[in-house]
Order: structure tokens, then C-alpha cells, then sequence
């Protein structure tokens, strides 16, 4: 595992985040150490899964990233053929996607897509997963994309998300940054990091509540939600049609 230090050294403008290839060479090392309890939520959403999955259907993982998701669901199968479509704009993900399968996929289970997911036809779904990639869209394909997820769902289907999230009350708000901003400092990284990747991040990642993403939701159509797992500003959730 390559260690992220893409902020490391002190930059004169700060860009605008990218998933690009520097990226996605350290993105490994650089979700552990960055998102809270990121083990357990794949861990538990490959197994949710796996048991809404329903035979002749498919598992979307929206933003799918270079894979730990999916790499996780051939486990959990254990042979037993699904089918899952895993989609990500970022070339470089999906080409890290793509060797990974090419040692554990040996049955064709999961379909690459390299696309905004936003312009993804989602079609007779058992699962759909959007794990830390909402937050990346303006707000109105956000709402266009849950309304495709829920459509494209058959009945009893579920729909698993995982955000970065904000609280509405600015004291509460601000002491969940700073216990973040603290668990980065205790995984190694420098206040010159925290900082520039905060700055690359300002405008691109726009978090918004849990009851943005509850209303979101239900306006679509879902009949039940729950928060699952909460770690102060990263929250997990889940919605069955």
C-alpha cells in the first residue's frame, strides 16, 4: 500500500480535488486514514448485500472507486454467480477496478462502467450502493440520482449510502470537524495536509444533513430509513423500497 502524501509538501495554489491517477495510487491508504470505521461500513454493506440480492438481478455500485466493494461481494458469494454493475467517472479507478478482477473475478460477476453516474440507466436492481460520492454532485442531479435509484429498484429493494454529513446546529457541527480533523492527526496526517486537502475539497465535496438525505429519501418514494452507523460527521444509511 502506496502512503497518501498528496498534500504533503506546501503548494503554492491549491487546485481543485481530482481523482486522478496520483490519487488513485494512495487512495487505499488514504481511506483508512481518512474515513472513520471505512472497513466496517463495506464489511457490513457487502453482507446487507448479499442478502437483498434476488437472482436475475443487479447490484449498482455508484461510484465504485477501484473496488473494495465489489472485491468484498465476490467473497461473500463465494462463488455463487451475482451480477453487479460498478460504475465510476475517474478513469484511473476503474482501470485499478479492472486488474483487481483479473485475479479475483474468474466468473465475469461485476461489469465495469466508466461513466458519470448520474447518466447511468439503473434497471432491475436488488441493491444500489452510493458510498461517499453523492456529495460530489450539484444538488439537483443528488435528487434526480435517488429518484433513478429508487425507480430502477424492484419491490423489497435496498438502497445502501454512505456520506460525509453536516449537523445543523453550528457548536455541534464544529466539534464533529475537530474530532475529525483529530483522527486525522492520530493517523499521521500534518496540519499542512489537513489543511491544503481541506482547501482542494472547499466547493467540490458539499456534505449536507442526514435529515437532507432522510427528506431526499422519502420524497422518493422509499418506505422505510434508517441511519445504521454514525461516526460525528460521516453517516451510513440505508432505504428498502
Amino acid at each position: 500500500m502506496y502512503k497518501d502524501r498528496v498534500f504533503a509538501e506546501k503548494r503554492t495554489t491549491i487546485t481543485p480535488f481530482r481523482f486522478n491517477e496520483n490519487v488513485a495510487r494512495v487512495f487505499d491508504d488514504m481511506l483508512v486514514r481518512s474515513v472513520p470505521l471505512y472497513g466496517e461500513v463495506l464489511k457490513q454493506q457487502a453482507r446487507i448485500a448479499h442478502q437483498y440480492y434476488k437472482a436475475g438481478t443487479h447490484i449498482f455500485d455508484l461510484g465504485c472507486s477501484h473496488g473494495n466493494l465489489g472485491i468484498l461481494l465476490l467473497d461473500c458469494f463465494d462463488g455463487v454467480g451475482f451480477k453487479m454493475i460498478a460504475v465510476d467517472s475517474a478513469e484511473p479507478m476503474i482501470q485499478r477496478f479492472k486488474r483487481r478482477l483479473a485475479v479475483h473475478d474468474s466468473h465475469g460477476c461485476i461489469d465495469l462502467a466508466c461513466a458519470c453516474i448520474e447518466n447511468i440507466e439503473i434497471s432491475n436492481a436488488s441493491v444500489v450502493v452510493i458510498n461517499l460520492t453523492l456529495q460530489f454532485l450539484d444538488a439537483e442531479k443528488r435528487d434526480s440520482l435517488i429518484q433513478s435509484a429508487f425507480n430502477g429498484l424492484c419491490k423489497g429493494g435496498i438502497l445502501l449510502l454512505t456520506e460525509k454529513t453536516i449537523h445543523p446546529d453550528s457548536q455541534m457541527n464544529a466539534l464533529e470537524q475537530e474530532y475529525y480533523y483529530q483522527f486525522k492527526r492520530e493517523n499521521g496526517y500534518t496540519e499542512l495536509e489537513i489543511s491544503q486537502k481541506r482547501d482542494a475539497l472547499e466547493r467540490v465535496l458539499v456534505p449536507e444533513t442526514v435529515a437532507d438525505h432522510e427528506n431526499r429519501i422519502q420524497k422518493a418514494g422509499f418506505s422505510s430509513f434508517n441511519v445504521w452507523l454514525k461516526w460525528f460527521n460521516f453517516t451510513s444509511m440505508m432505504a428498502v423500497k
